[in-house]
């Protein structure tokens, strides 16, 4: 469990925050520019003291005012990735990487270099410098040197934000192999909900310096303080379930969403594979009685559990078979169809509103499994 219950002022800025997080996850630190996520990890690393507070990792405490105690950031067996890659420009990038497992304890050194070179995929920059990287290859580098210290909590502070998007895109499904793989606690600082969407297992949802909301992916996309950070349009639940079965001649994948079954691009997926599945509000269509005669392959018993008015829409909480999603309307479609709590309905959803989507979990190297 990582504990945090931090107080900082800095100029007129004010950081009240405090959560609780199970350690064995990727925690995101969610909110707009300027709300003290990079503050609040500079502290958890030990490169900021709180003016009051105290921070724990498990059975281990890192800092507590009250008993006086402040581990030096040296003695945390924290890593750090930063926006920029920092890496030394005289050296090598496997040199880079050998620095990160120089710095680690000979007795406690579980992932070995070869294990990061294959999961990053920078085996063939191993001879080349900083400068002779793109922006992408050089944020791979950086991670993998700070793991190879190993860490036992890896913070990284919005390392995609200097990157464009193409490059974005491809440093990700290098994030989610280290996730599925390695185990290293993470907490991971972004501004980009898609990032989140992606990597996250736990969310913190900060703003002015606090902490609106805390807990697991699913249960944060449906909060009201995630709404009011996104947007309309990107308001969706989050679910997370299993690929059931492929029809190869249709394209299609059946995926579990409570008691029944949703068909997605099958695209990418196997069989069996993890994925987790983000459901638009704006894209879920409600009927009151039995849809027949649609191209619509997907639909969904559901009650609704709560109606309540968004701006000028009104956002429909249904329960689909112990699956919360939720649909956003107009005030007029609630009132033709009666829509209250309790009513049933049938959700539908297009297969071709889920490209995009739908984010399995990423194939793993063929390594054995590094030991605790």
């Amino acid at each position: 469990m990582l504990e945090v219950d931090v107080h900082k002022q800095r100029g007129t800025f004010k950081l009240d925050l405090a959560f609780k997080a199970p350690q064995a996850s990727v925690i995101a630190l969610f909110g707009p520019s300027g709300c003290g996520k990079s503050t609040t990890i500079n502290m958890i690393a030990g490169l900021l003291a709180p003016d009051s507070g105290r921070v724990q990792m498990d059975d281990r405490v890192l800092f507590d005012s009250r008993a006086g105690i402040c581990v030096p950031a040296e003695r945390r067996r924290i890593g750090y990735v930063f926006q920029d890659a920092r890496l030394f420009p005289h050296l090598t990038v496997v040199q880079n990487l050998r620095y990160g497992l120089q710095r680690a304890p000979r007795d406690d050194r579980r992932i070995d270099l070869t294990t990061i070179i294959d999961l990053l995929g920078i085996g063939p920059l191993l001879q080349r410098r900083p400068q002779q990287l793109s922006g992408g290859e050089k944020q791979r580098v950086a991670i993998g040197r700070a793991l190879l210290s190993q860490p036992h909590l890896l913070l990284l502070d919005e390392p995609l934000a200097a990157l464009d998007l193409a490059r974005r895109d491809e440093v990700l499904p290098y994030l989610e192999r280290l996730r599925s793989f390695l185990h290293v606690p993470m907490v991971y600082v972004s501004h980009q909900f898609e990032e989140v969407l992606r990597l996250a297992t736990h969310v913190v949802v900060m703003d002015h310096g606090q902490s609106l909301a805390s807990g697991d992916l699913c249960t944060i996309s449906l909060h009201p303080s995630l709404r009011a950070l996104i947007g309309a349009e990107a308001i969706g639940a989050v679910v997370e379930s299993r690929v059931d079965s492929i029809d190869q001649q249709n394209g299609l994948a059946r995926v579990s969403i409570g008691h029944a079954e949703v068909q997605v691009d099958s695209t990418g997926l196997v069989s069996g594979q993890p994925v987790r599945l983000q459901l638009l509000a704006r894209d879920l269509i409600l009927a009151v009685e039995p849809p027949r005669g649609l191209s619509v392959r997907n639909v969904l018993g559901a009650v609704v559990t709560r109606v309540k008015a968004d701006q000028h829409a009104v956002l429909v909480e249904l329960d689909a078979g112990g699956v919360t999603l939720l649909s956003r309307v107009t005030l007029s479609a609630v009132q033709q169809l009666r829509l209250q709590a309790g009513s049933n309905v049938w959700v539908l959803v297009k297969a071709m509103t889920l490209r995009g989507h739908v984010f399995p979990s990423p194939p793993l190297p063929d390594l054995q499994q590094p030991s605790d």
